[in-house]
This record gives structure tokens, sequence and C-alpha cells, in this order.
């Protein structure tokens, strides 16, 4: 690959201690994590304790004040590593960055703080059952009654949702008025009313806790209302380019990993008296998944240089979110192919790896929304 120019020696040493926080924290036990369908809350705390949560948020509200590059390493060990429980990105780079935006200095000192030590788990509610890439259609109120919000609707494949102690919902405040009428509000674990559903049995990611919500009539002080009434739509699409960019980031590192093992497989293994890289069909695979992934892995990077300067827009992340998603699943199928019957087996990385990633397509918006939202910036066309 193309030397990366991104990360500074003080990254690199960082990179080393988070293999090492993964090797003994997070992979002995993630096999066990899978069959309970969520992982231990003590990985929150020792995640936290070793400034691994949170790395971005100043250190005035808990966190280390240290550059996106720090929670990019993260994501990318993790990826590398093939583990999926622990929700620490959606918590640190997209639950804590709306907190820090948009918080109060109250709203900011009262939960930031705690995140970042892991005590206290963060979750964004945006999904609804009839309600996906169109956050128009939301149908969950929060009707303002005194002093308080009244909460009322259902969301769902919410991460971290069973976990999680603080969740931002996307509401109508004004029901009448459309986007416009959309706000944030966070509401706690606890609040009478507040129901966790079920543990979603999905197809992957079976150590992450993705869960229905349910809210029925809970009360919540209007002081729990997170940046401007009626400005909740703005907000979520000032942040996600950044969620976007998460996705493309975690997509690239695990095709990496994936073309990795393949290639090592592919030189172990014999058919017909030799091994399966020795035939000609392998190498040109292989050599077609590497070309891909040296093109997106310098658009990517490009990507976070932008974001770190504030300059990244909604088209370039699409774009980045687009590819990766997209190049990720076609090597991941194309991967596990070349492993034959061995790919098909939970014991295999490949395996896991193909599972788990389907969804990278969905999540974050889906492929269509991001060609619309490309295709739109090229036409003009609304």
């Amino acid at each position: 690959m193309i030397p990366r120019t991104l990360f500074s020696e003080e990254h690199d040493m960082f990179r080393d201690a988070v293999q090492r926080f993964i090797e003994k924290e997070i992979t002995p036990y993630h096999a066990q994590w899978e069959k309970d369908g969520q992982v231990s809350r003590k990985v929150w705390l020792a995640a936290g304790a070793q400034g691994y949560l949170c790395c971005s948020v100043p250190e005035e509200y808990g966190g280390t004040g240290a550059d996106f590059l720090y929670s990019t390493i993260l994501l990318e060990e993790m990826s590398y590593a093939n583990v999926t429980g622990p929700g620490f990105h959606l918590h640190s780079e997209i639950v804590a960055p709306y907190i820090r935006h948009y918080g109060t200095e109250e709203q900011k000192k009262a939960w930031l703080p705690k995140m970042a030590r892991g005590e206290c788990i963060g979750a964004i509610a945006m999904t609804e059952p009839g309600a996906g890439s169109d956050l128009q259609g939301i149908k969950t109120q929060a009707v303002r009654e005194g002093d308080e919000l009244v909460v009322n609707g259902q969301k769902v494949f919410i991460t971290n949702g069973q976990l999680s102690d603080l969740v931002i919902v996307a509401c109508k405040t004004d029901p009448k008025e459309g986007a416009k009428g959309i706000s944030l509000v966070v509401v706690e674990r606890g609040a009478e009313g507040f129901e966790r559903g079920r543990n979603l049995e999905k197809i992957g990611w079976h150590a992450q806790d993705t869960s229905e919500l349910f809210f029925d009539h809970v009360r919540v002080p209007a002081s729990n209302l997170l940046g401007q009434e009626g400005q909740g739509f703005v907000h979520l699409v000032e942040q996600l380019p950044q969620e976007r960019l998460i996705v493309a980031i975690r997509s690239t590192a695990v095709a990496e990993a994936a073309l990795e093992w393949t290639v090592e497989y592919t030189n172990e293994r014999k058919a017909f008296g030799k091994p399966i890289a020795g035939f000609q069909n392998t190498r040109f695979k292989l050599a077609e998944i590497r070309a891909q992934l040296v093109t997106l892995r310098v658009y990517v990077d490009k990507c976070i240089e932008l974001l770190m300067a504030g300059e990244l827009d909604a088209v370039d992340a699409a774009v980045a979110k687009l590819q990766s998603t997209e190049i990720l699943c076609q090597s991941l199928d194309d991967c596990l192919q070349m492993f034959g019957g061995y790919g098909y087996m939970w014991e295999y990385p490949i395996a896991r790896a193909w599972a788990d990633n389907r969804y990278a397509r969905i999540a974050g918006g889906s492929t269509e929304i991001m060609k619309e939202i490309i295709g739109r910036s090229l036409t003009g066309q609304r």
C-alpha cells in the first residue's frame, strides 16, 4: 500500500497501545459476547480508564482533547481485529459530538465526563418502523407541558440500545412544520415510561446490542432539549458527514484485513497439487481487490484530512460512504469465495466479516441515498 502520511509518531504509539488493549480486553471475550448479544459494561469502563472514549472531547469536559485521528486509530484497529462488540465509535464520535456542538454548558458538564469514563453509554435514536433514511417522516413526538417535554413514540435498530444510559431522540416538537418541526431530546435511563424492547437478532454484529425503544408519556425536563427547538433536522444533517466517514473508515479497514487473510490462506491452501494462489484466476482477483483498496484508502484518508480541517462536505462524505461500502461488500464476497467451504464456517474471520458487514450499505444512509445526494449535486435537481 502507499505509505500513509496522516499519522505522527505519537499516533503510532497510540496504535500500539490500542492493539494491546484489544488483545487483552476484547478479543478473549468476544465469542461469549456474541452469544450474549451484548458486551460487558466492564469493557466500557476499561476503555474509559485508558482514555479511549470521547478522545476528541476537550479536557474540561473529561476527554483528552485529542484530534480525530485517535478515534480513527481505535476504529481501524477494532476493524482489523474483526471485533464488532463495543459500540465505541457511535458513543464517542457520533453521540458525544451532538452534545459537544449543540449542548449547553450545563449539559456538557453533566454528561460528557461520564461518557468519557465509560460510566454513561450513549445512543442516538433516529430510525422508526416507518421512517429510515427519510427523517422528515418520523412520528415520535415531544410535547411541551410546562417545564417538561412529554415524549411518545417508537424507535428501532438502535445501536447500544440495551446498554445505553443516555439516548438522543429525534422527535417532532411541531408536527405541522415537517423537517422544521424536528428537535433533539435527551432521554436518560430510568425515565418512567421509557422501555427497551427485545435485543434484535441480526444477520451479523451479534455482540452489538441493537434494540427497539418505546416512549410512553416519558417526561423529561425541558432542559433536556439538545440544541435549538425546531433545528433538530439541521443538526442531524450537519453531523451526517462525520457519521458517513466513520462508516467509510471502518469499511476500508475491514476490506484491507480481509485481503490480508485471503492472501495468507490462498498461499497455504492447496488444490490440484499447488497453492490456490498459484492459479492465475486467484492472482487476478487478488490484484483487482488490491487496486481498488489502494485508491479507496487514498480517498478516505483525504476525507479524514478534510474533516479535521472542517471542510468535509455532504457530497464528498457520500462518495466515501458509497464507494467504501460497495467495494467492501464485493471484496468480502470475492475473498470468501477463495476460501471455499471453509469461508462459510463461523470460526474463520472471513465468514464473520462477510456476515457482519452487509449492513454497511444500509447504515448511515443507504447506497441509494448516497447516489441521490451525489446525483443532485451534479444535476441541480431536487
